[in-house]
């Protein structure tokens, strides 16, 4: 049974409530078996006739790796470094006409990428079909 989680990682949120629940199937009794969570304590409890016996909890930690981590750190900083450079565009010319040659040469640069990825799978299937059986 978790009993609560705690996050340990930067990009990871949770959350939760506690709330208080008696099962009682006796009509208010105490009987065998009967369940409660304990407020007190933060703890769900079983009756066992004499006492109230707390469950086995654990404690489980969510959290992302460190490469996750790394990741989004260097997505959170493009991303700012692409806000600041458009805020900047707005007001300087220059810097606007410099991000549009930006955005053609990495078009080109995509381009180009394609092409060679095509030509290598062609001269593969090519180098295939020479061999032949």
């Amino acid at each position: 049974m978790i009993k609560s989680i705690t996050s340990s990682g930067r990009y990871i949120q949770v959350n939760g409530t506690n709330t208080s629940t008696y099962v009682n199937g006796y009509g208010g009794l105490q009987g065998v078996g009967n369940m409660r969570y304990n407020t007190t304590n933060q703890n769900t409890e079983v009756f066992d006739g004499n006492n109230w016996i707390t469950l086995n909890m654990s404690i489980p930690s969510i959290g992302l790796t460190y490469e996750a981590e790394m990741l989004l750190d260097w997505a959170r900083k493009k991303m700012n470094e692409e806000l600041e450079l458009e805020h900047l565009a707005k007001n300087n010319p220059a810097i606007k006409d410099l991000v549009e040659q930006v955005k053609i040469k990495q078009d080109q640069i995509k381009m180009i990428q394609n092409l060679i990825k095509k030509e290598d799978e062609w001269m593969g299937e090519s180098e295939s079909v020479q061999a032949g059986p």
